[in-house]
C-alpha cells in the first residue's frame, strides 16, 4: 500500500523557490563576494586565511551598522548625507567626555546623543518644515563636520582607558566578538521589523508612495522622522565602535564613510527612489565594499583606485538588478 505524500512536502517545495526569488539580489551579492575573495586569493593566498577574514569583519563592522541606518532612510525615499560627519563628531564627543573624567558608559551615551540630536533635526526639517532630504542632510553634514573640528580645535583625541577597547572587541557571547554580535543583532532586528512588524511595512509603503500611504492612514511624518533618528543613532553607534577599536578619535574619521554607506545600500539592492531593499542586502553591500578595499590593498594596487573599483561595483550591481527585474537575466 502506497502512502500519500506528506502534506508538508509541497509546502516546503513551494516556499523554497519563493524564498530564492525574494532574496535573489542578496544571493547574487554573496556569490560575488565569494568569487572576489577567491580571485584575490589566487594572487595573494593569505587573503583566504582566517586572520584576513577577521580583519575584514573588523573593518566592515562600523560600515555595516552605518549602512543599516542609511538603508532605513533610503527605504522611505529619503537620503542621509550627514552620517559620516555624525560618525566623526560622535567619536570626538565620546573621547572628549572621557578626557573630562566621565566613565565609558556616560561618555558613550553622550556620543549617542549626537546621533539622536542630528537625526531628530534631519527628521524635523524633512517632515515638518518639508525641506528636501538632500538639502537638509547636506546642511547637517556640513554642521556636524565643522563641530567635529571645533570641539577639540581639530586635534585628535586619544582614549586613555584601555578597557574601552572591550566595547568593540570583547565578547559578550563567548567566541563571538562584540563587533560581529552588534552587526548580527542590528541586521536581524531590522530585517524582522521590516518583514514582520507593521511599522516595517509602513516604511516600505512611505517609500513607494507617501501620498498613497497617507491616504490609507499611515502616519507618514512619524515614520519618516523615526527613520532619520534611527540613522543618526546607528551612525553614532558605529562611531563609538571605531573609537573603541583604535582608542583614538579623529575629526575626519568618517569623511569617506557617507559615500560608502550609500554605496553599500545601493549594491545591496535598495532603490534610491525608495520602497525596496533589505537589511541583509545592505550588510552584504558593506561587506563587498570592504572586501574590495581589502583586496586592493593586498594585491598592492594604488589605494587611489579604490573609489573607481567601488564605483564599477555599484554600476554592475545596479545593471544586474535592473536586467534581472526586467526578466532579461
Amino acid at each position: 500500500m502506497t502512502l500519500p505524500p506528506s502534506p508538508a512536502t509541497p509546502v516546503v517545495q513551494s516556499r523554497a523557490p519563493g524564498l530564492l526569488q525574494s532574496y535573489r539580489t542578496e544571493i547574487a551579492i554573496a556569490v560575488a563576494i565569494v568569487m572576489l575573495l577567491l580571485a584575490v586569493g589566487s594572487f595573494v593566498p593569505s587573503a583566504l586565511s582566517m586572520g584576513n577574514m577577521r580583519n575584514i569583519a573588523q573593518a566592515a563592522a562600523p560600515l555595516v551598522i552605518m549602512a543599516l541606518g542609511v538603508f532605513l532612510v533610503v527605504v522611505t525615499g529619503g537620503i542621509d548625507l550627514s552620517v559620516g560627519s555624525v560618525f566623526s563628531l560622535t567619536g570626538m564627543v565620546t573621547a572628549l567626555a572621557m578626557s573630562s573624567g566621565y566613565g565609558n558608559v556616560s561618555a558613550s551615551l553622550a556620543g549617542l546623543c549626537v546621533g539622536l540630536a542630528f537625526g531628530a533635526i534631519n527628521g524635523f526639517l524633512v517632515t515638518v518644515v518639508r525641506l528636501a532630504p538632500f538639502v537638509v542632510t547636506l546642511i547637517t553634514f556640513a554642521v556636524a563636520g565643522s563641530l567635529a573640528f571645533i570641539v577639540t580645535n581639530g586635534r585628535s583625541m586619544p582614549i586613555a582607558d584601555p578597557d574601552f577597547w572591550l566595547f568593540n572587541s570583547g565578547e559578550l557571547v563567548p567566541g563571538l566578538p562584540n563587533h560581529l554580535l552588534f552587526c548580527l543583532v542590528f541586521m536581524v532586528a531590522i530585517q524582522f521589523l521590516l518583514q514582520k512588524i507593521v511599522v516595517g511595512r509602513w516604511l516600505y509603503a512611505v517609500g513607494t508612495s507617501a501620498n498613497a500611504a497617507r491616504l490609507i492612514g499611515i502616519p507618514v511624518k512619524r515614520v519618516t522622522f523615526a527613520a532619520y533618528v534611527a540613522s543618526g543613532l546607528l551612525a553614532s553607534f558605529s562611531g563609538i565602535m571605531t573609537a573603541s577599536y583604535i582608542l583614538n578619535a579623529e575629526a575626519t574619521a568618517g569623511s569617506s564613510l557617507m559615500l560608502q554607506a550609500i554605496a553599500a545600500v545601493v549594491i545591496g539592492g535598495a532603490s534610491l527612489a525608495g520602497g525596496t531593499g533589505s537589511a541583509v542586502g545592505a550588510v552584504l553591500g558593506a561587506l563587498m565594499i570592504t572586501c574590495i578595499q581589502n583586496g586592493v590593498n593586498l594585491i598592492g594596487v594604488n589605494s587611489f583606485w579604490q573609489g573607481s573599483v567601488t564605483g564599477v561595483a555599484i554600476l554592475l550591481a545596479v545593471l544586474i538588478d535592473r536586467f534581472s527585474n526586467s526578466g532579461r537575466i
